[in-house]
């Protein structure tokens, strides 16, 4: 795992750590399945506390991504990137609801276009 933490970033070390996490499994650099690091493994190697590596893993398991598997350790959760999912059940719901307004796929995808240029 390749995790830099900018001490004078304005973001938390945990949240750096969380969010290049995050980064990596969207990436495709960390797949589901694999291994990472102890807390204070990793702690030791980027130069952190043990509690702010903890916090980190903690939300990360909240939210999906990591999963611990007793004494075999952390991985990367088979669900995969939960925020993709999370996405996909997103953009699912809005063309079903759409489509149920009367809508064509075409219509969709001109809303879809014009919400990102206007976002």
């Amino acid at each position: 795992m390749d995790i830099q933490i900018d001490p004078s970033a304005p973001q938390a070390p945990f949240d750096q750590l969380r969010l290049q996490i995050i980064a990596q499994v969207r990436g495709g650099q960390l797949i589901a399945g694999t291994k990472i690091p102890t807390v204070r493994a990793l702690a030791a190697e980027i130069g952190l506390a043990p509690n702010t590596v903890a916090k980190a893993y903690r939300e990360l398991a909240e939210a999906g991504v990591i999963e611990t598997r007793g004494k075999q350790g952390t991985f990367i959760a088979s669900a995969g990137d939960p925020t993709r999912a999370r996405a996909e059940r997103a953009a699912t719901e809005l063309v079903r609801d759409l489509r149920a307004l009367g809508l064509r796929d075409s219509e969709v995808l001109d809303l879809v276009a014009a919400a990102l240029r206007g976002a």
